[in-house]
């Protein structure tokens, strides 16, 4: 499917491709959540509409990114985000950022939704990874955009559990004008504090509403249960993506949403409750987005 293609009105339009798995296995389990993700999606006969896709080339990376960090880490001599030098890693890293900057374009071009199924950003820094996170996808897609004449005012909405650093890092080193970023990570939340977030979510989303897209972080790990989260209910993770999803569509607002983080596993270690809160993000943009052409009720 080529970008722009009107899909929005009958499936989300899905920015994935094998190369974007990785074989190595890490407690974050990024390297192999987009294929998992769409295979829920896929097996739960959700209207999801797969895409292809361009890598990110070296170039696009060093929009946000030290030119010589850059090769250092796909040439497998610096470190990435989970610590290593792992060849397969290397590897997938162009494929996730080439994915967000996809549906990025994809969004701007058919002035709705479409999704990214990865993670692994908002920790990368200019010239350094941490965090699972080696190449900040967020800031390069967003510099895309620009460079590319889709769009000048571009906002990230950052809701995983933990502090956008690297995100903040970057557009403060470049000096980058037009890109809005909020990081829901900067405060320390606990349980009490879900109902007054939710109660003000809708009206953070229209804070953007001067921006002409919103690449949405749709993290699972602020779940009550999760090993590096816990303050909302699995039922709050999807009326937090509902109110997102509606309250941008209300405005025109374009959304680009990928997964980032999320690291719960049951008792057989799979990661089926990270997988069922994703599910529910895509059932909430499905919901909204969909509405007269798919009932999920």
């Amino acid at each position: 499917m080529r970008a722009g293609e009107s899909t929005a009105a009958r499936s989300i339009p899905v920015f994935y491709r094998p190369e974007m798995t990785a074989v190595s296995r890490f407690f974050a389990p990024g390297t192999f959540k987009p294929a998992a993700c769409v295979k829920d999606w896929t097996e739960h006969e959700l209207p999801i509409a797969v895409c292809g896709f361009e890598p990110a080339t070296a170039e696009d990376l060093c929009l946000a990114h030290d030119p010589r960090y850059v090769e250092g880490v796909l040439a497998g001599r610096l470190r990435n985000g989970f610590g290593g030098r792992q060849a397969d890693v290397a590897a997938s890293l162009p494929y996730t950022t080439g994915a967000m900057m996809a549906a990025a374009e994809e969004a701007v071009l058919n002035g709705g939704v479409a999704c990214a199924p990865v993670s692994g950003f908002h920790h990368a820094h200019y010239d350094a990874a941490a965090g699972y996170c080696t190449f900040n996808g967020l800031v390069v897609a967003a510099r895309h955009l620009q460079q590319q004449g889709y769009a000048q005012r571009i906002g990230i909405l950052d809701l995983d559990q933990h502090y956008g650093d690297g995100t903040d890092q970057i557009l403060q080193r470049l000096g980058l004008g037009g890109i809005r970023h909020v990081t829901a990570g900067m405060h320390t939340r606990s349980a009490r504090d879900a109902v007054p977030f939710l109660r003000e979510l809708p009206d953070l989303v229209r804070s953007f509403e001067r921006c002409q897209v919103l690449l949405y972080q749709a993290g699972a790990d602020p779940h009550v249960d999760d090993p590096l989260g816990g303050w909302m209910t699995t039922a709050q993770l999807a009326e937090r993506d509902r109110m997102v999803f509606e309250a941008a569509r209300q405005i025109g607002l374009p959304v680009a949403w990928n997964l980032a983080g999320g690291y719960q596993r049951d008792g057989d270690g799979s990661i089926a409750p990270v997988l069922e809160i994703h599910r529910n993000t895509m059932r909430a943009c499905v919901r909204v987005h969909m509405a007269d052409v798919v009932d999920l009720d």
